[in-house]
């Protein structure tokens, strides 16, 4: 299971918040084909939501640990019945494909101030 560090995180909850779910889990709970389901969209995606129909936290909570683990993910978010998942792409080497695609914090340019006009 990959590891995100609070800036990470940050970043994708941000860039996750427009998105939609991509996956549904319903009562059969984690199936091998919803595992599939869920990979196949790691891989076109990177970063997905997953919509949960269950009212246990913690079932849900175990939900996202297995599939962290079983797929090699980063858990990004566990809000209500939504899980945010993480994975980068890789190549053969096990490295990420595009270093500009892995999360990380954005420099902004300084602050401007206010300029006095002389007349």
């Amino acid at each position: 299971m990959l590891s995100l560090n609070a800036e990470q995180r940050r970043a994708l909850k941000a860039r996750a918040h427009s998105l939609n779910p991509v996956v549904s889990i319903s009562q059969n709970g984690l199936s091998e084909g919803v595992m599939k389901e869920i990979d196949a969209s790691l891989k076109s995606h990177e970063l997905i939501k997953v919509r949960v129909y269950n009212d246990n936290r913690e079932e849900r909570e175990q939900f996202l640990q297995e599939i962290c683990q079983q797929l090699n993910a980063a858990p990004v978010q566990h809000i209500g019945k939504l899980l945010v998942l993480w994975r980068p792409e890789l190549d053969e080497s096990g490295q990420p494909v595009n270093k500009a695609a892995a999360p990380s914090r954005r420099r902004s340019e300084p602050r401007r101030t206010k300029r006095s006009f002389q007349a």
